[in-house]
């Protein structure tokens, strides 16, 4: 390779593991690669063409999920579209030897579509079962269930992507039965904003699924509020009256998706410094915890502390136990694997394997043992100084700015002079060219230095870099560039002062 990073052909932004398999094969790859690409096409394979038993009906696309769109490019809501495209229902119906998701209730129902997109739509419920239940099919009857949210995204043959997000409960009764699963599934990403929705449908369906309809039509048919707003939903319930619900959209709409509390009551500050280096460098990365909700904020909460880049490899917030083979994958992932699930992967080789468990012995069951060393040395306790501004009482939203800042600030000081190093020959419109040599040369700290340069050859920051050139200059860029102009007029300023 030369000291100029080779230019990979653009990346189609598609989390079709199969497809994503062929786009990363190629005849340079060493044997041992190509066979392990082999077995997990294989497994996606028969995954999609089924067989005899339970295999038969799973999706053949969408599955869950790819990376986020970064926040600069990611379309911003505009206000008056739906909250949701349907509400469902995933029942436990016994069969065989154990228990079969199966989805019970669809609001609203689908009318009048067309054959393609009948079965298309067919493929993203029966793909709603199996993420709404990844255990698989051992339950039993119980008597108390703890209820736990979760998310997960579902991600369509054209690339567009679905917010799937979950609530698991035991329905009201004296009887013992399995639990049920609540799924909404929205083009928004708003995480906490649902969470609030679910509040509502347990609420009601304590008292009768007959008042979940009412509520949730008034919701679909009210407009999304933009950042900083609310919205009002008057809704009435037996014995208590008509309720105004108040649901607020948070103002920091970009971080609205994603939660760090979580994160940082899992791990400590320097713990999470070790999974970001892991991740940085675009590394396989295998969370493990008891609670979904625990497995899919913290896998989406890494993924987001990479922002203003994005995570391009496979990101599977919980594994289904029908596809823990893709642990075998050599290419980069972010996993969320239940810990019940982790004598399953046998192969801990070349992975950061992180345990997220109150009762852990050891957070880093494997790692690969450079994780703390890969940070520039000040950049790593600048970031732990910023991450010790976290109050334990804040908000959710403070807890986000403070921890995103904390990393958005690490990427400014590292690559945020890449935009001068942005060169065209021809006119405003003319593609740009990036001089990657002249760019890290630049750098005066040999730490720093050494850090960018391997961040250079990631996927990520390749694909940041082709977009820039495309971008035409002066094109509003979002916060990350609202950050370096801080930095470098705060640099400015010093220099004066000197």
């Amino acid at each position: 390779m030369s000291e100029d990073v080779k230019r990979r052909a653009p990346k189609e932004h598609t989390t079709d593991p199969h497809s994503r398999l062929r786009s990363h094969s190629s005849h340079d790859e060493p044997a041992a690669e190509r066979s392990g690409m082999k077995r997990l096409s294989t497994l996606w394979s028969s995954f999609r063409r089924g067989n005899k038993d339970r295999l038969k009906d799973v999706p053949e696309s969408p599955v869950e999920p790819g990376p986020a769109e970064p926040l600069e490019r990611e379309p911003r809501v505009i206000r008056g579209q739906y909250f949701f495209e349907y509400l469902v229902v995933v029942s436990l119906v016994k069969s065989g030897g154990g228990y079969e998701p199966q989805i019970s209730y669809q609001f609203p129902k689908r009318d009048g579509m067309g054959r393609s997109q009948k079965e298309e739509e067919e493929k993203i419920l029966k793909a709603i079962t199996l993420f709404c239940f990844p255990e698989g099919i051992d339950w039993a009857p119980m008597t108390e269930y703890q209820s736990e949210t979760f998310s997960f995204v579902l991600t369509e043959v054209d690339g567009s992507r679905k917010n799937g997000y979950c609530r698991r409960l035991l329905p009201k009764g004296n009887k013992a039965c399995p639990p049920e699963a609540y799924c909404i599934i929205s083009k928004l990403a708003c995480f906490g904003l649902f969470s609030k929705i679910f509040d509502e449908v347990e609420k009601r369906r304590q008292k009768s699924m007959a008042m979940i309809y009412p509520f949730m039509q008034k919701l679909r048919e009210s407009p999304f509020p933009a950042p900083g707003n609310s919205v009002e939903i008057k809704s009435h319930i037996p014995e208590s009256g008509t309720e105004i619900i108040k649901l607020t959209r948070p103002l920091d709409s970009w971080l609205e998706h994603v939660n760090f509390a979580t994160l940082c009551g899992c791990l400590s500050n320097q713990e999470i410094l070790l999974v970001f280096a892991a991740a940085v460098l675009e590394r396989r990365i295998v969370f493990i915890a008891e609670e979904l909700g625990t497995l899919s904020q913290v896998a989406h909460a890494v993924s987001a502390l990479l922002y203003p880049f994005t995570w391009q490899h496979t990101l599977i917030s919980i594994v289904p136990s029908i596809l823990i083979d893709v642990v075998m994958a050599p290419t980069p992932y972010l996993l969320g694997v239940q810990k019940k699930m982790v004598d399953l992967i046998d192969d801990k080789c070349d992975m950061l394997l992180v345990d997220l468990s109150e009762n852990r012995t050891e957070t880093f069951i494997a790692s690969i043992g450079d994780e703390g060393s890969i940070l520039p040395p000040k950049l790593h306790d600048e970031i732990l100084l910023a991450l010790e501004n976290k109050k334990e009482k804040a908000t959710v939203e403070e807890w986000n700015r403070v921890v995103s800042e904390a990393f958005l600030g690490f990427f400014v000081k590292t690559v945020g002079h890449y935009a001068s190093y942005l060169t065209s020959s021809g006119g405003a419109e003319a593609r740009r060219t990036f001089q990657s040599r002249a760019f890290y040369k630049s750098i005066k700290s040999n730490t720093t230095r050494h850090f960018v340069k391997k961040f250079m050859q990631t996927q990520m920051f390749d694909i940041f870099i082709q977009e820039a050139e495309q971008r035409q200059s002066g094109t509003h860029q979002g916060i990350f560039h609202q950050k370096i102009q801080e930095y470098q007029n705060n640099g400015k300023a010093e220099k004066k002062k000197r």
